[in-house]
């Protein structure tokens, strides 16, 4: 009898909490191995769950050893840019040090435009001529197709975005102007909760919230113009509204991490590519 209760498998446990000196049960918990497992999985991926949203959603990410911030990104342009650079010096003086060597030696020296003219006839004389007829072809043939939807017609291009009146989206300071591709965008400083309005006639494409620029918000224009205002401190339309050029979208704020004080972040895009608001729009 006693064998039969010492192979007995055990299911059930309890958990209880009892005071020492009256014996009295204050708690109890009831479970069994299955129910036991399931809980301490459950609250492993919940905790791995919450440790990744923190990471993933908010600017605690930037202190991971190796992450790419936007001060990574900007240095790592000006670095590209400062390569190029220190290439064409690193060239000039080649050229410099074979010129000189070349008049010790009581030779000609070599003239820029005579490598240029050179090397062109190098690549033209390296490939195939019917290849280079062919190619020329269908060069043509597409720009031609292309011009029927007047997609390669710069003047038009230009006079549409030109000919518009733009509405100024704030009364203030241009902090930083553009540049092409450091900084293709402008930064207007303006005291805290000025108002933010439309450039244009449009409809809200995005409002929301974003951990490095704030509260954002972007609207659609006709003729593929897309305006966007970041570091906004409130948001006064959703995604979705219809907007008139004047009307307030938001109020200046200094929201985000890539921000140092109060100010508008604007960028104008038209086609797919930034320009320079300050051509358009009298700030």
């Amino acid at each position: 009898m006693s064998r039969q209760n010492k192979d007995q498998k055990v299911d059930n446990f309890r958990l209880a909490l009892i005071e020492d000196r009256t014996h009295k049960q204050i708690w109890a918990l009831r479970f069994t191995r299955a129910s036991f497992l399931v809980t301490v999985i459950s609250i492993i991926v919940v905790i791995c769950l919450g440790l990744f949203s923190i990471i993933a959603f908010t600017p605690i990410r930037t202190f991971i050893p190796g992450y790419p911030d936007a001060h990574t990104k900007h240095a790592a342009i000006r670095n590209a840019i400062m390569i190029d650079s220190l290439q064409n010096i690193i060239g000039k003086w080649e050229l410099y040090s074979e010129n000189l060597s070349r008049i010790v030696d009581g030779k000609e020296p070599i003239r820029l435009d005579s490598l240029i003219k050179s090397d062109n006839e190098a690549s033209v004389s390296s490939k195939n001529a019917g290849k280079l007829a062919m190619k020329d072809s269908l060069l043509r043939s597409n720009v031609k197709e292309a011009e029927q939807f007047d997609i390669s017609d710069d003047k038009t291009r230009n006079l549409q975005i030109e000919g518009m009146h733009f509405f100024v989206p704030l009364k203030g300071v241009i902090s930083q102007g553009y540049d092409k591709v450091i900084h293709p965008y402008i930064d207007i400083t303006a005291p805290a909760n000025s108002v933010v309005m439309a450039t244009l006639d449009g409809t809200v494409i995005f409002s929301g919230w974003d951990d490095e620029t704030g509260y954002t918000i972007q609207l659609q224009h006709a003729n593929n113009i897309v305006s966007i205002y970041k570091h906004n401190q409130i948001l006064l339309k959703k995604t979705g509204d219809k907007v008139s050029a004047g009307t307030p979208i938001a109020l200046v704020g200094n929201s985000g991490s890539l921000t140092t004080g109060d100010h508008l972040h604007f960028e104008l895009w038209y086609k797919g590519e930034a320009v320079d608001p300050t051509q358009y729009i009298n700030f």
